[in-house]
């Protein structure tokens, strides 16, 4: 009986023990970097993508190619020299090679860097595949055999999975996105990865667990694999013929065959649970794989198009990438790491007491932490979730680094204790562990660990519920919304309840007016049944929850005393007519008198548009500086038409400045205000991965792009994503935005940017080119300066069109700023590209002192053209309603400083305004 196959020597005829970096360190430092791009995601393009294939492609795709063939030579015994470590270290090479040129081509969009990275691996991998076969055929007869086999089953099935992913680079119809991701994903996760591991476990499995091979275990493997590689094949066939029946069937018999599989090779967990640290976090990865399986198997059932089934993609691959593959990877590095090393019982238990280190607590994070941060919770909860998520993660790679140093140093001890001609009595154990332990280790299981890890999630639960207690449904010092104590003198409590059921739909409550009895205690039974829009209802002090679709809450608010008006709270609902009018009946009350309530704003509130009039102008500091200034300048486009563009763009809320001195709380795209410029030619595709990590609804707009709104434009809910896809057919700089309603609202907080369309031939080239989106600013009076807290956008005054301020990239005036100002030398050519992205002011730019000899609006020359400016003929001010853009060019006669303005000149001095500082 083969009872530890991973402690055997010998890979090729040479000795697997000892170090060995380039099959010990790539594992490791994908991981590192994993960790490190999960903090840096937002500002890289692609972030998403790459945070999974790090860990898939790189880390995983390595460590499958290095102990697929340390276990053949385990099983097989082959003859030495036959593949030896230089060989391997070749293939090895060529597959970090590739590896790396694909990580860099996909984000970057150069498909040709992509192909070549995607044809190394499959190259490293088809020749690793066919030193596998030599193998098979030159080893004798002998017992599990079928782990081999499940290893060139899997390696069949990878060159497919890259080519396909290479397709999906190209950029495709969201149909065939769908279906294709779905063909890569089953190949190289349930093929090339899954494979490897059900072939693998069955000898390594019980060797982690120290126990025997079932007996069923080989017979069952052998019988599982034709279902396991037949439902792969059926998979891609019917996700490529569109067949959704077809990859119903095949995922189901896949998930059978793997049950069969697993009656039998994990068996032995039932009569010794796990007490290491590595079969713990192996059999935790393998319920977490079941569980993306019946995921995707659930999306299959319910998603009606390939499209739809494509969105949303996160859960599964969050499932995926931490449940399943870096627990995986982490679980078997820690057991095969000490084993190969080497160096007798001694040595490989001093390293493997490294590997168990917080055990408990690492696991529990880990699993617990993923499961909270897939359920519904506040999105700054799951952020926070995840930080500890992540630490957890993280944790392997110095505890790897520890604990191959550690053996590394007990085998030296060893080895000079043997050079005296002493018998070894023991390495220097591991701090807090003493000389003469048993062979045996003791369990990482720890109710102090537990306790801590639990503990820890609980807080940071908590702490993001303090952050964000609205979207947690808690609100003030009360909590949880209970009975209002408001109740006015003089009206007698009937003891009755009245209790009416309201729904939130289309920005409005149905009914939208309700009658109950003076005296009678109100209860509301509020139900959210719009898609796509999250609602709450404020009444007399009471709040309910923020709900998403399909969600109920209960609003108790006691004796109602007299008629009152309730609302949604969510920015510009209320403006919308989210207003619920509750009508006292009887008891002498006079139906039509409002009850007093300080949360019921009347008439003379400041800055509403009726009543009082509004505050004077917003006047900037003079000495106040610009923190985070918003840099201007266009760098130049390098890329040729048909490139195709990814761009993963999050919603979030911010306080960002929006004058020097002064800040709102902002929506954003990706943090910044406009959101992230996009710029390409004619034919170019753009992929743009919407998330939305607010705490409302938000959608995405792409005025560059001609297609049907109803789904890529839709609104999303806190937590999920969509993938919008447009090819740019025309030239010109074009707007986009959130159109969720109140669509003035949330452009006027700050949720909209540019995407710059050139010819498919270009522009003539120019010295300098900047970028300057004008947009207005509605500040909620006394907010954000003079150390009061920022807020959000004043709805009102935005229905009156009264701006506080109009801003050019978001910030008022932070051009005037010596060190910020546009540059230009005299006689350059200077292009500016000028959008106006509103919501509700035109604008009339203009350069004082400067005259415009090429003018391009919304799409074609009024001025100059594309073989040179305009001879004898200028022109003042490009002149731009909202959503409208163009560019103009000059060059400056003379050093100095020039103005640059909106001419409409109350808009310049509400800070859309700045210079251009011209030099010799």
């Amino acid at each position: 009986m083969l009872d530890r196959p991973a402690a055997r020597p010998a890979e090729g005829g040479r000795s697997a023990r000892g170090r060995w970096p380039l099959r010990d360190y790539p594992s490791l430092v994908w991981m590192a970097l994993a960790v490190v791009m999960t903090l840096v995601h937002p500002f890289v393009p692609g972030s998403r993508w790459l945070m999974v294939h790090v860990v898939l492609l790189g880390a995983l795709t390595h460590a499958i190619m290095v102990w697929s063939t340390h276990f053949t030579q385990a099983l097989l015994k082959t003859r030495p020299g036959l593949d030896d470590r230089r060989i391997q270290s070749r293939r090895l090479v060529l597959l970090l090679a590739g590896t790396v040129l694909t990580l860099v081509g996909v984000p970057t969009t150069q498909w040709w860097l992509t192909v070549v990275g995607a044809t190394l691996v499959a190259a490293a991998v088809v020749w690793h595949g066919v030193q596998l076969g030599r193998r098979l055929r030159a080893a004798l007869p002998g017992r599990f055999r079928v782990t081999v086999r499940y290893y060139l089953a899997a390696v069949v099935c990878l060159p497919v999975g890259v080519a396909l992913g290479a397709t999906l680079a190209l950029g495709l119809d969201d149909a065939a996105q769908g279906r294709i991701l779905l063909a890569h994903i089953t190949v190289n996760v349930l093929g090339w990865v899954g494979l490897t591991v059900t072939g693998t476990l069955l000898t390594l499995w019980p060797t982690m667990l120290r126990t025997a091979i079932g007996p069923r275990a080989e017979k069952r493997a052998e019988q599982a694999l034709p279902g396991l590689a037949g439902a792969i094949g059926l998979l891609v066939v019917g996700a490529l013929a569109d067949l959704r029946w077809v990859t119903v069937a095949a995922l189901v018999l896949y998930a059978v065959s793997l049950l069969w599989w697993a009656s039998a090779v994990l068996a032995p967990v039932r009569t010794k649970l796990p007490r290491e640290f590595a079969p713990a976090s192996v059999g935790l990865a393998l319920v977490w794989w079941l569980v993306a399986i019946f995921v995707v198997l659930a999306r299959l059932l319910t998603t009606a198009t390939w499209a739809e089934f494509a969105d949303g993609f996160s859960t599964t691959s969050a499932v995926l990438v931490v449940g399943f593959a870096a627990q995986l990877l982490s679980g078997a590095l820690s057991y095969l790491m000490p084993s190969v090393l080497g160096g007798g019982k001694t040595v490989v238990r001093a390293g493997a007491r490294w590997f168990d280190r917080w055990a408990t607590t690492r696991l529990v994070t880990i699993n617990l932490g993923l499961l909270l941060a897939l359920l519904p919770v506040p999105s700054i909860v799951r952020v926070v979730v995840s930080v500890l998520v992540l630490a957890a993660l993280a944790a392997f790679v110095p505890i790897m680094l520890g604990g191959i140093l550690a053996a590394t140093r007990a085998k030296r001890e060893v080895e000079q204790a043997r050079a005296r001609g002493e018998r070894p009595s023991g390495a220097t154990p591991t701090p807090g562990l003493a000389h003469g332990e048993p062979d045996r280790l003791p369990s990482i299981w720890s109710v102090g660990q537990l306790v801590a890890a639990v503990s820890a999630l609980v807080l940071a639960v908590s702490v993001g519920v303090a952050l964000d207690p609205a979207a947690a449904g808690l609100y003030g010092t009360g909590g949880i919304t209970g009975p209002s104590t408001t109740a006015a003198a003089g009206v007698e409590p009937t003891g009755r309840t009245t209790t009416v059921k309201v729904e939130a739909v289309d920005m409005a409550f149905e009914p939208s007016s309700i009658e109950v009895p003076a005296g009678d205690r109100l209860v509301i039974e509020l139900t959210n049944t719009d898609e796509t829009n999250l609602h709450d209802l404020q009444l007399l002090g009471q709040r309910t929850p923020r709900l998403s679709a399909g969600e109920t809450a209960t609003l108790d608010v006691g004796v109602v005393t007299g008629s009152v008006q309730g609302w949604c709270t969510i920015v510009g609902h209320r403006q919308m007519g989210m207003v619920l009018d509750v009508v006292v009946t009887g008891g002498g009350t006079d139906a039509a008198a409002a009850t007093t309530h300080p949360d019921h704003g009347g008439a003379g509130t400041a800055g509403t548009a009726g009543g009082t009039a509004y505050p004077a102008p917003v006047r900037i500091d003079p000495d106040a500086t610009v923190g985070h200034p918003v840099d201007p300048v266009l760098p130049p486009l390098t890329t040729k038409s048909g490139t195709v563009h990814r761009l993963t763009m999050t919603a979030t809320e911010e306080e960002l400045e929006v004058a020097p001195g002064i800040t709102q709380v902002r929506w954003t795209f990706n943090g910044e205000v406009p959101g992230p410029t996009l710029r390409g030619r004619v034919g170019d595709v753009f992929e743009i991965t919407l998330v939305n990590d607010g705490t409302m609804g938000h959608s995405i707009d792409f005025h560059a792009g001609a297609l049907a709104p109803d789904r890529p434009m839709r609104t999303i809910p806190p937590g999920e994503s969509l993938v919008y896809r447009f090819t740019a057919e025309r030239a010109g700089i074009w707007m986009y935005h959130c159109a969720t309603m109140p669509m003035s609202s949330h452009i006027a907080a700050g949720m909209h940017g540019a995407v710059i369309i050139e010819p498919e031939q270009g522009l003539p080239e120019v010295d300098r080119e900047y970028l300057v989106v004008q947009s207005e600013t509605y500040l909620q009076p006394g907010t954000g300066q003079d150390g009061t807290p920022a807020a959000a956008v004043d709805v009102d005054a935005i229905l009156a069109e009264r701006p506080s301020l109009v801003s050019f990239n978001g910030i008022a005036n932070q051009y005037d700023d010596p060190d910020r100002m546009f540059e230009a030398k005299v006689g350059e050519r200077v292009r500016f590209w000028v959008l106006d992205n509103g919501p509700n002011r035109a604008t009339s730019f203009h350069i004082v002192g400067g005259q415009f000899d090429t003018v391009y609006a919304e799409g074609a020359y009024t001025l100059g053209g594309p073989d040179g400016p305009a001879q004898g003929a200028g022109a003042q001010a490009l002149g731009l309603q909202p959503a409208q853009g163009g560019f103009v060019e000059l060059t400056f006669p003379e050093a100095g400083h020039y103005p640059v303005v909106s001419h409409i000149m109350v808009d310049a001095e509400r800070g859309a305004h700045g210079f251009v500082h011209v030099t010799d």
